[in-house]
């Protein structure tokens, strides 16, 4: 059972720190005095800028604690003009102070959401501890400061145009994943191929995703499937994903194109609009006509008849010699240009996050991967870098997705013997 209640605002955890008191304890105090306990709010802008309406920003509660502590209850204030989440569990360690005294450590990550442009304060947070004080039992509140908190428009006099739509998307990165089962060029009139578009938000929740687009385009018949929506929980921030559905068909035989689908997306990184695509992609016009098929083959030269058959008789020698007749697997370009983007941000949340999306696009090859110990163990230490104490050592990211992104030989189907030994049956 988790030992966190909450009630209103309210959180209260009780022997998980006790347990943490008895394995690391500090000293006794006769009395509290002043700066023993304190409480501060951090708030980490983008930029270092103010925030615009519906931009993610974190607060970073910290709390520093020179008594023991019996026992402890977070009192959050209402956050009236904004939406949030917390991010992960509470973390308490033990801390050394530059005065030499030791301490315990609170700290608690909230990520926040204004909704609309205007001057805010967050008011301050409360944090109830219950302290042996000169062998008696005492309930003390320690408060943070309270923040200014603007929220600026978004509107062009503060460095971008007016957002028409009734969402706009603030994000630190934005991925696409295009996927058709069959591939759009191989159907004919009549047959049906099914779309699934993916977009993944870094620093978004799933309510603040854009709806679904609009795919339309002269010749073809669209069905639109059900929208799927979540937000995964990281300690750099959530992480939302939409997949979006559709049963396509064309209604002419003739070759349709069907153009590009922008998403604007602004950049909180950068504080700059960007733009990210669902690609163009053409329905039709992949495989020949069906008259061109029924066609009979031209008869070729006796003598280009033998140059092939030699050809593929050496070819056929080349691929039992070295073993490029086995199938391979691998990711598609987007997701190992997503793999690589978090190895090179050297965010380890990002990089789990498009970790999962690959082996949720490409099982039969998460299953090569998890039986190569060497991709388990990094695994392995990924997830400790992410999910386990502050501080652990991760993988090579880089290393990590060059090697993912590799093609995987698929292992071949054990057979009988291609050939019998020549002096007959073993005996």
């Amino acid at each position: 059972m988790d030992p966190v209640a909450r009630k209103g605002g309210r959180e209260t955890r009780a022997w998980p720190l006790a347990l943490f008191l008895v394995l690391t304890p500090l000293p006794a105090r006769a009395e509290i005095e002043p700066g023993d306990l304190t409480l501060t709010v951090t708030a980490e802008r983008n930029g270092n800028s103010a925030p615009y309406p519906r931009e993610m920003v974190l607060l970073k509660i910290h709390g520093v604690y020179k008594q023991p502590i019996l026992l402890e209850e977070v009192v959050q204030p209402s956050l009236a003009n904004f939406s949030w989440t917390q991010l992960g569990r509470d973390h308490w360690s033990k801390a050394k102070l530059p005065d030499g005294q030791s301490a315990i450590a609170f700290d608690r990550t909230v990520a926040v959401f204004p909704h609309h442009a205007g001057q805010f304060t967050i008011e301050p947070f409360t944090h109830k501890l219950t302290v042996n004080d000169v062998g008696e039992r005492r309930v003390v509140e320690v408060r943070s400061q309270p923040i200014p908190f603007p929220v600026a428009p978004w509107t062009a006099a503060t460095g971008g145009p007016d957002a028409k739509e009734p969402w706009w998307l603030p994000a630190r990165d934005v991925a696409v994943t295009d996927s058709w089962s069959p591939d759009p060029e191989t159907i004919k009139v009549g047959e049906t191929a099914r779309r699934i578009v993916t977009l993944e938000v870094q620093g978004m929740v799933a309510e603040g995703l854009p709806p679904r687009p609009v795919m339309r385009t002269r010749g073809i018949i669209t069905f639109a499937g059900p929208v799927t929506r979540e937000t995964l929980l990281t300690p750099s921030g959530p992480v939302a994903r939409a997949t979006y559905q559709w049963d396509v068909k064309p209604g002419v035989p003739e070759i349709i194109p069907l153009d590009a689908i922008a998403i604007p997306w602004f950049d909180t990184n950068t504080r700059t609009m960007r733009e990210t695509e669902i690609p163009a992609r053409q329905i039709g016009g992949g495989l020949p006509d069906r008259e061109t098929d029924r066609a009979p083959p031209p008869v070729p030269a006796p003598l280009a008849v033998a140059a092939a058959a030699l050809a593929a008789f050496g070819l056929g020698l080349a691929l039992i010699g070295f073993g490029l007749g086995r199938p391979t697997l691998r990711l598609s370009g987007p997701t190992r240009r997503r793999l690589r983007a978090a190895a090179r941000a050297d965010d380890p949340a990002r990089f789990r996050a498009a970790l999962d999306a690959a082996m949720r696009e490409a099982p039969e090859l998460a299953r090569v991967w998890r039986a190569q110990p060497d991709l388990a163990a990094a695994f392995a230490a990924l997830d400790r870098s992410v999910f386990g104490a502050a501080g652990a050592a991760g993988p090579d990211l880089p290393a990590l997705a060059r090697s993912l992104s590799r093609a995987q030989p698929v292992a071949a189907e054990p057979g009988p013997d291609r050939l019998a030994p020549l002096d007959g049956p073993a005996r």
